[in-house]
């Protein structure tokens, strides 16, 4: 079975008990195999709102991207996500970070994640869990985008 990594954050409610339940519910469907601690991070995008708390796991499946995806978006859905404003408020987002060293690009699901190298928020939680995971488009590990992406913040 592949090794999915996933990034998880919550901005609203109790943060950190949507993302307890979140790692839980995936285990309904996936094996989890490992979960980053918590990052609270400020908000990218939409500036006014709370602050996130993120994570990262790895999990494996035999589900298909398709199939994982849908159940990963059931559970968003399940507990109280609702999509208003781009990059606002919300009790959960999943997303699918690396697909092994899979490259998926189908309607609705492009892995590696497009903005992953970008976002400190997602390498560093990712980086305590997989730093040798490799980014299967640009060749490089999790710690190098991580530590390239610190080196350029201000």
């Amino acid at each position: 079975m592949p090794d999915v990594y996933l990034a998880l954050g919550s901005n609203l409610g109790d943060k950190r008990s949507n993302l307890v339940e979140a790692i839980r519910r995936i285990g309904a469907f996936a094996t989890v195999k490992s979960v980053s601690s918590f990052h609270e991070t400020d908000p990218v995008g939409f500036l006014d709102q709370d602050r996130f708390l993120n994570a990262a796991v790895r999990v494996s499946t035999d589900l298909t991207p398709q199939d994982f995806l849908a159940r990963l978006l059931a559970v968003e859905v399940a507990m109280g996500r609702v999509r208003t404003i781009p990059n606002g408020p919300r009790t959960l987002d999943l997303d699918i970070l690396l697909w092994d060293s899979r490259v998926i690009d189908e309607p609705g699901l492009v892995v590696p994640h497009p903005r992953m190298h970008q976002r400190f928020f997602v390498l560093d939680p990712l980086s305590e869990i997989a730093p040798q995971a490799l980014h299967p488009v640009l060749g490089r590990t999790v710690a190098q985008l991580r530590d390239s992406l610190l080196n350029t913040l201000p």
